[in-house]
């Protein structure tokens, strides 16, 4: 019993791997058909990965079973599920079909998703040798998480893959973006910012927007978390202390 408590938790990691590999397999396989319904359902399947990755650390937690080994899994599972999987997923669904006709897209394509990869990659790094060393209120900089379902909103918001020029180019900029954020120092507020009954209305307004937008909500839901962290770190810069800035450690890895 005492052993099957220790391994339940990396199940719980391993049900996430699945996700995410399901995800890998089904854009690889729609690469060339093109439907809809599958990108979406690839899509889904990795925001479905990010729930099993918040699952096994409340499992950890509440059995007691946090571990070393249980740290690098968890890490390891994140550069699959949300560096790799969402690369592949946005690299098949916005250019393999749009290549035909605009190779040089094609080609910029595939180095827009490896930048992607490769700053989940980084970011994963930075986070695992600041850990205890970094405000716990804050990210520095978007959670690959939080990037992986930046991207894959897009994609549950408009399955159909690429076919004009514009949006290839629109695609670029997105993987772009988002990359750049991960491994910026911008600070994105943390779920360990203290609840209160305004966190409340907030939960219950995004509900209602999510019963009303649906899946566009997703895409609405990142660009005001992304604009609004910019602003509040433009604020910050500027001396404003109405939401409370985050402590800089002086050994803090930039």
């Amino acid at each position: 019993m005492q052993r099957a408590k220790f391994a339940l938790p990396s199940m719980v990691t391993l049900m996430s791997i699945a996700c995410g590999f399901g995800s890998i397999v089904i854009s690889v396989d729609n690469a060339m058909e093109g439907v809809a319904s599958d990108y979406r359902l690839a899509a889904v399947l990795l925001v479905l990965a990010g729930v099993f990755d918040a699952l096994d650390g409340m499992v950890a937690r509440a059995t007691n079973t946090q571990s070393e080994f249980g740290m690098q899994l968890d890490s390891i599972a994140d550069v699959m599920n949300f560096g790799c999987a969402p690369g592949l997923l946005l690299y098949c669904w916005g250019f393999q079909k749009l290549g035909l006709d605009h190779p040089t897209l094609l080609r910029l394509g595939g180095m827009a998703s490896f930048f992607f990869v490769a700053c989940g990659a980084l970011r994963l790094a930075r986070f695992n040798v600041n850990v205890g060393r970094t405000d716990p209120r804050y990210f520095v900089g978007m959670p690959i998480t939080a990037g992986a379902a930046c991207v894959a909103s897009v994609v549950v918001a408009w399955p159909d893959p690429a076919m004009s020029a514009l949006r290839g180019i629109l695609i670029v900029l997105l993987l772009f973006v988002v990359g750049s954020l991960m491994v910026s120092t911008v600070r994105f507020p943390s779920s360990k910012q203290k609840k209160s009954w305004g966190a409340l209305v907030v939960l219950a307004i995004n509900l209602g927007l999510l019963a009303w937008l649906q899946a566009l909500y997703f895409v609405l839901f990142f660009l005001v978390y992304i604009v609004g962290t910019l602003a509040l770190n433009l604020a910050w810069k500027q001396g404003w202390t109405g939401v409370a800035p985050p402590v800089i450690y002086d050994d803090e890895t930039a």
